[in-house]
């Protein structure tokens, strides 16, 4: 911002030291002896633009046949619509009317008698000299369209009316309209520096409303733009003085004169200079806003800050903090009716925040779906979700994310915000700053007063699904207080079959990676060794994170040469690895200080995630539900093959003890182990151990890009 203003104050001196004359711009600042009365400006210059507007024809044919000037909206029977825009406006007080008729009167007596443009310039500034800058360019507005009005009055009615044809005619103005396609150009220039007036006076009155609690006359850029306003003022009056004297010299004079284009191209050249002020005052107000919206961004900010650390009765403050800072009073969407409706839905009850870009997966959308559908049919159960999309760039919005938007609405059936650009800049630099979202969702879990009782709850979720309600960090702890690793831990209910098999004490293998050669591979070894043994294995291919093409035609593979179980929805695959990679980061936000080595389930979870990081394969074998032992690609079909040096323990131990230590004796104190952890802002551990040999593992950063 500060770089920008530094640039902007270099223009101006370049701009306006080329064009004002010092010495003229001191006359000017001499004429400016302002009393402090306060005129109501925006009234007056909403008559004024409407009466240029009327003014200007659309097309000449309709000036001569009568038809007005071409508006739809000056035809009989919209005369109501011709005046909708004076309603507010009570009349122009009459102290200002004269002084309106007096600059009238200035502007075109001086014009028609030869005076230079800038002698009348100065004259009108000195009837206005107890004005501030923006009456005076709003005041002598009203005077040129007083006199523009009039003209293209008299010639929008002169062939209707009789009274205007007698004015027309002394006027000589059916002269001009005959040859009005000829001198064009002139009236083409007029409209053109009008248009250019017009920016620039709404762009000082903008100036004039700017919130003076956020940005003093005195606070650059304001400071700035306030020292070129008179320059504004005299060039925009200097403008109405050459486009009355243009309309002036018209009447009266013969076709031969009026087809000149020198006039036009003087007008065309005023017109330019007043574009290039109004750009560079439009500069200065955009940096002014710029810095007013920072401030209140900045307050509530601190607003928001300060409402959360207060204690409420019910969480109607906090939630219409979040969602209805633009005063829409039905920001939600109702996701089973589509319908608005208002945060009051969610009074009182536990609401979980789903926060997320409009990248969020189909996996996630589904599983919570049936999560938050499981919780509609248990009345103990009191929670809504609301999906907050959160878009960085709203600039850039178009038709391609508004169809993702709605594409993403409709497959959900809880609450959502109805649109992003409800969002107000500071909830979203909230949510990033205090609840450190990034990209990946977060689920953000509020008690039925407006506390965060999780600032993230979707890694309980993703783990224990309901059983995690009402999604506090104390529930949380005290789910893990319960939990040893098991394989019910590990699979949960993505597949029914493998709770059968814990009950039924079957063998069972559990195996992932994406090469298909180990996988076929390994799977005949080990049907070979359990037809040996005579014990009933059931192997269940888990896939990999993150390459779901591949695991698809993996899984098909696998499934047409009967190798083993595959899960037949990928949701399954998505779901098995998001839930390990939920239970890490759970595990580090709550481990209150006790080391990772001596947490069992951390070490497993943290094995079973460094299998998933290799570039071969993994295999899990249990018995029921506690017996577990695993091992890499390697490890495990080296075990397998050389099952006669263990064959003995089998008979002794039983084949999953047995396994676990002829693994420990193969082990070698030389690997290479790859943790890979997604990133989430906050939830990647300072130091992290090798799950195979204690070590300190050292870390990288990666980055990746995944289409698959």
């Amino acid at each position: 911002m500060q770089q920008q203003q530094q640039q902007m104050v270099k223009k101006d001196r370049r701009m306006f030291a080329s064009s004002d004359d010092n010495a003229m711009m001191k006359q000017v600042m001499g004429t400016h002896s302002p009393d402090g009365r306060d005129v109501e400006l925006e009234p007056i210059l909403n008559v004024v633009e409407e009466t240029l507007h009327r003014a200007i024809p659309a097309n000449i044919d309709g000036v001569i046949n009568g038809t007005h000037n071409g508006h739809i909206d000056a035809l009989v029977g919209q005369e109501t619509l011709a005046f909708s825009s004076f309603e507010d406006v009570d009349g122009i007080p009459d102290g200002l009317a004269n002084v309106i008729h007096k600059i009238s009167c200035e502007l075109s007596c001086k014009c028609s008698g030869g005076a230079d443009a800038h002698g009348s310039t100065m004259a009108i500034l000195n009837i206005l000299s107890s004005y501030s800058w923006e009456a005076k360019v709003v005041i002598s507005l009203g005077a040129f369209a007083v006199n523009f009005g009039e003209f293209w009055l008299v010639a929008q009615l002169f062939a209707t009316n009789p009274l205007a044809k007698s004015v027309a005619l002394l006027k000589q103005l059916p002269n001009i309209i005959e040859h009005y396609k000829s001198i064009k150009p002139r009236f083409d220039a007029i409209n053109d520096l009008i248009k250019a007036m017009l920016d620039v006076t709404k762009c000082i009155i903008a100036f004039k409303n700017l919130p003076y609690q956020y940005l003093q006359d005195d606070t650059p850029p304001k400071s700035t733009a306030l020292s070129h306003i008179p320059t504004a003022v005299y060039w925009t009056i200097k403008s109405m003085v050459a486009c009355v004297s243009q309309l002036t010299s018209l009447l009266g004079m013969n076709f031969e004169y009026i087809s000149a284009t020198s006039e036009a191209w003087e007008l065309s050249s005023l017109a330019h200079k007043v574009h290039n002020i109004h750009e560079h005052l439009k500069e200065l107000l955009h940096l002014c806003k710029q810095n007013i919206e920072e401030k209140q961004h900045d307050e509530y900010f601190l607003m928001l800050m300060r409402i959360f650390e207060v204690s409420h009765l019910d969480n109607l403050k906090i939630l219409k903090a979040l969602f209805c800072g633009k005063d829409d009073i039905h920001p939600l969407l109702d996701g089973s009716s589509k319908t608005r409706v208002n945060v009051d839905v969610l009074r009182r009850k536990t609401v979980l925040l789903l926060i997320s870009d409009l990248d969020i997966s189909h996996e996630e959308i589904l599983v919570l779906t049936q999560i938050f559908k499981d919780s509609r049919i248990q009345p103990d159960l009191h929670y809504e979700v609301v999906w907050v999309p959160v878009v960085d760039n709203l600039m850039a919005w178009n038709d391609s994310h508004q169809h993702k938007l709605e594409q993403l609405q409709s497959m959900m059936t809880w609450h959502m915000l109805h649109h992003p650009t409800l969002l107000e800049p500071a909830v979203i630099k909230y949510i990033k700053q205090v609840w450190h979202f990034e990209k990946k969702p977060i689920l953000v879990s509020l008690d039925p007063q407006g506390r965060v009782a999780s600032p993230n709850a979707l890694h309980m979720v993703w783990i224990w699904r309901n059983d995690a309600y009402p999604f506090t960090s104390m529930k949380e702890d005290a789910l893990w207080k319960e939990e040893t690793w098991t394989l019910e831990l590990l699979v949960d209910s993505i597949d029914r079959y493998i709770l059968h098999w814990i009950a039924e004490e079957k063998y069972i293998c559990l195996y992932g990676g994406d090469n298909l050669e180990w996988i076929r591979s390994f799977t005949k070894i080990a049907s070979d060794i359990a037809a040996t043994v005579e014990i009933p294995l059931q192997m269940v291919y888990v896939g990999k994170s993150g390459t779901k093409e591949r695991i698809r035609k993996i899984s098909t593979t696998i499934s047409e040469e009967k190798l083993s179980h595959t899960w037949p929805d990928p949701t399954f695959v998505w779901y098995f690895w998001t839930r390990l990679e939920s239970m890490l980061y759970s595990k580090i936000h709550h481990q209150h200080g006790n080391s990772f080595e001596n947490d069992p389930i951390m070490k497993e979870v943290m094995t079973m995630m460094s299998f998933d990081g290799s570039d071969r394969g993994w295999a899990l074998i249990c018995k029921g539900s506690r017996e577990m032992g695993r091992a890499n690609a390697e490890l495990a079909e080296t075990s397998l093959m050389e099952y006669e040096n263990w064959e003995g323990d089998v008979q002794e131990y039983g084949f999953v003890p047995a396994w676990k230590a002829y693994l420990a004796k193969l082990h070698k104190p030389q690997h290479c182990n790859r943790l890979i952890l997604p990133g989430i802002s906050g939830g990647i551990p300072e130091v992290v151990v090798c799950s195979e040999c204690g070590r300190t593992m050292e870390k990288f950063f990666m980055f990746r890009c995944c289409t698959d």
